[in-house]
């Protein structure tokens, strides 16, 4: 964010209320960032010609007494799989390119009348599937951190937004680890919520039991504060619940950490080992208690998921077809032709794979073999975690097993890509509410790139997780100043 404005929502709102400075201000110097650094990161698809607009809509209302919203002015990047009404909603797809919404998600409509401001769509997964963001239709976003590496995926236009200033916060959808991974990989904070707590009304579906939207930020406080706004029981949703806000007051001593043995094993790099065992240190100096735990199911995690999530997928994406939604194959002489050659034209590699994937593993005789043993084995990952917070408070260990990778060092092996979400996908199998904030630096090539610390907490408890891992920031903080 430009230096004279504040780097915190808490700010922005002081800050215009006591009139030092504007909200049209305070966006224009946001567009202006889009334009120096977008060009190299590639973040937003579509920077909003029309949010000076909005901003000046804000100010009128500040001059009038009116400052009370909770999010005043504060300027906002939303993923591309999330409509806003009257903008392009492509999913980042090439089948969705010319798809302008005629209403708004249920957050974006929350996030409106809290008096947000939005900036633009940001790049992504095409249709959330992956786990860099080269999976765009419309090119890959760039890590902040080193443009040499992917940001995470899919929302990692999201992540790259706030992790170089260019957005204050955003927000991303998370079915397998698509906020927490990107966040990790960015050096900023990414909260998946409990299923069920924020409205999935005009989100695109990719997998309609996993997926989940929530916020990214650079402080837990930020992104509490855009998740009090988004939260809610939306009667557009039926799989939402009301939840009561815990207004807990939080104490580090005699707090259980549950640290899962399954989590250190084979396949996590060294360093990010080293960085979030560093984490578990500090908050035991300052009070609290350490156990490790068991999650004996955890590594049947990657495979149930990516039997569940390709199966929801094929149904889910069985409307955009060039007659429902979608773009419409030119030259396509019957009807059978317009299926298949929209299709084929606006669907990219990696939505096709899961597709076919997901349709043969629903198919007749694979079915119970296949989709069937995934959803025990979801059933399975569910009880690992109640038997754990049985004991424990909060489950903690890496988000991601590696930092940022290289553009390209896994594209051509799918099975090394979907990897990158071994700690992540059993969040969203159990429904668990969870979230990723930097814990430290390590040196790739001559680069810094950022560690994630994955919290997971129980089922609703979102207000007491985001405590904890406010307590966390505050002692990593304190331990790095």
């Amino acid at each position: 964010m430009p230096a004279e404005f504040p780097k915190t929502i808490r700010g922005i709102r002081e800050g215009l209320k006591r009139k030092e400075f504007s909200a049209v201000e305070l966006t224009r110097a946001h567009l202006e960032r889009i334009r120096e650094r977008d060009g190299l990161l590639h973040a937003f698809l579509e920077a909003f010609e029309d949010a000076a607009e909005q901003a000046a809509a804000i100010d009128a209302g500040i001059r009038e007494g009116r400052t009370n919203a909770p999010l005043l002015g504060v300027p906002i990047a939303v993923k591309d799989n999330i409509l806003i009404r009257g903008k392009h909603a492509s999913a980042g797809s090439k089948i969705l390119e010319n798809y302008i919404a005629s209403y708004d998600a249920t957050v974006i409509a929350k996030l409106r009348n809290a008096g947000a401001v939005f900036l633009g769509r940001t790049n992504m997964d095409e249709f959330a599937m992956g786990s860099s963001t080269e999976h765009s239709a419309y090119g890959a976003t760039k890590n902040p951190h080193d443009a040499t590496c992917v940001p995470g995926g899919s929302s990692g236009g999201s992540a790259a937004a706030v992790a170089s200033g260019m957005a204050v916060a955003a927000l991303g959808s998370d079915t397998g680890g698509s906020i927490r991974q990107p966040a990790a990989f960015t050096g900023v904070v990414g909260f998946k919520p409990t299923y069920g707590a924020v409205s999935r009304s005009g989100l695109i579906a990719m997998a309609s039991s996993l997926d989940q939207i929530g916020p990214l930020a650079r402080s837990v406080e930020d992104a509490k504060a855009v998740f009090d706004v988004i939260r809610g029981k939306d009667p557009l949703d039926a799989t939402t619940v009301e939840q009561q806000v815990q207004n807990s007051k939080f104490k580090i001593q005699n707090f259980r950490i549950g640290v899962p043995k399954e989590y250190f094993g084979e396949g996590l790099d060294t360093d990010v080992a080293a960085a979030v065992r560093a984490a578990i240190e500090r908050w035991q100096k300052t009070g609290a208690e350490v156990r490790e735990i068991s999650l004996p199911h955890a590594s049947f995690g990657l495979a149930a998921y990516y039997i569940v999530m390709p199966a929801e997928v094929s149904a889910n994406l069985a409307r955009f077809d060039g007659v429902r939604y979608g773009r419409v194959a030119s030259g396509a002489k019957t009807l059978l032709d317009v299926y298949e050659q929209s299709r084929a034209e606006g669907f990219g590699d990696e939505p096709k794979r899961r597709i076919m994937l997901g349709t043969f593993a629903l198919s007749h005789g694979y079915y119970d073999a296949y989709y069937e043993k995934a959803q025990r084995v979801r059933r399975l990952i569910r009880q690992d975690f109640e038997a754990a917070f049985r004991d424990v408070d909060v489950v903690v260990g890496p988000t991601a097993p590696t930092p940022a990778f290289r553009f390209g060092e896994k594209t051509d092996d799918p099975l090394q890509m979907y990897l990158a979400d071994m700690y992540t996908v059993g969040v969203n199998l159990a429904g668990l509410p969870a979230l990723s904030i930097p814990t430290g630096m390590i040196s790739r090539d001559g680069k810094e790139l950022p560690v994630g610390l994955q919290l997971i907490g129980k089922w609703f408890s979102d207000d007491a997780l985001l405590d904890a891992a406010a307590a966390a920031e505050a002692v990593s903080v304190h331990q790095n100043a």
